[in-house]
């Protein structure tokens, strides 16, 4: 088979490189999938490029978590009516050596969830990752109807899917973004309000558009940078559900005026969701695909061959607005989008 691999941590055009590997095989409680799309996150590329000393767990790696395709064989244990259905996977490379960025992938069998009839293989790509983190920092605190939810960057692949999950939910939403361009792109995704965090102070106009009342909960991409907003904003008992923290990644936490109003901060590991959670998005996910309230952007698409383009592009923050995924259907030229 085809694949996508490195051998050690560096940049996408130094370290990536592709060629044959041998097909898996599924183990007992497996599923053998042919992907027909896999899906790049960021936390892919920090990965592959060694970010804060992440260090080469496996001699080779094909990278990649999320990814969408038709299961072609079923280890001892599963039920073998898997075979020929589709399916978007999660944590495909979670512990393990082999991705999605193959023509082939094993993995086991609950990590392939039935893709929605009519839903394509590059929207099931974009699932795993982005819409279950965006989902855990959404709900894990309880329901959002008649509540005020901040969705910090709400153009990007994780907050673009909490504000349509927030909205559809009955939650007020306010979300910022870096662009006037991108102000349309989150208003369509469904937010009542859209802050330019670099041409407006963000805690003043959460605060004016709330009557100084603040907000019930914050989805965060940035916790160290946006703390001190966060801080000011958030309400008496409110939850601030943090799923990065790239620019300060040892963030001084300011303990009383968090205690003070009686605040849960809550981290969110899109690979280490508990197993209730897991279920709840998956099976909320699903049910928003086939009404149309979630709908995930595709920014990009790339053949196999030009996955080191691939990365770059997923990496540099701003350059594509929605995701980066990799065609692997049989070798025909698509458009943008038009992997199914």
């Amino acid at each position: 088979m085809r694949a996508a691999w490195y051998e050690r941590t560096g940049d996408a055009a130094d370290v990536l490189e592709v060629g044959e590997m041998e097909t898996p095989s599924p183990a007992a409680g497996e599923v053998l999938v042919r992907v027909m799309a896999s899906g790049i996150n960021q936390s892919d590329t920090k990965r592959r490029a060694g970010w804060r000393g992440h260090t080469m767990a496996f001699p080779r790696i094909v990278p990649h978590s999320d990814g969408a395709g038709i299961v072609e064989a079923v280890g001892a244990g599963v039920d073998r009516a898997r075979i020929g259905q589709r399916f978007w996977l999660y944590n495909a490379q979670r512990d393990r050596p082999w991705g999605t960025a193959a023509q082939y992938v094993a993995l086991p069998a609950d990590q392939a969830v039935p893709l929605p009839d009519g839903v394509e293989f590059a929207t099931g790509a974009c699932l795993g990752v982005p819409a279950s983190t965006a989902h855990f920092a959404v709900f894990a605190d309880g329901p959002v109807a008649g509540l005020t939810v901040l969705v910090a960057s709400g153009s990007g692949g994780v907050g673009h899917n909490a504000v349509q999950f927030a909205t559809a939910a009955g939650a007020t939403v306010i979300a910022t973004t870096g662009s006037d361009a991108r102000v349309a792109y989150v208003l369509g995704a469904g937010a009542d309000h859209v802050i330019n965090y670099l041409t407006e102070t963000v805690a003043d106009r959460v605060l004016e558009i709330t009557g100084g009342a603040g907000v019930d909960r914050v989805v965060e991409v940035d916790f160290g940078a946006n703390l001190a907003t966060d801080v000011a904003v958030i309400k008496p008992k409110g939850v601030i559900a943090s799923y990065s923290s790239t620019r300060v990644p040892e963030p001084v936490l300011p303990y009383y005026p968090l205690a003070y109003k009686g605040v849960t901060v809550r981290f969110v590991q899109a690979y280490l969701l508990p197993a209730a959670a897991r279920a709840a998005a998956i099976r909320d996910i699903n049910a928003a695909l086939v009404e149309g309230t979630l709908v995930p952007t595709i920014g990009a698409v790339y053949p196999l061959e030009r996955i080191g383009e691939a990365h770059r592009m997923a990496e540099i923050l701003g350059r594509v607005q929605g995701r980066v995924v990799i065609d692997l259907a049989a070798g025909k030229p698509r458009s943008k989008g038009q992997i199914d």
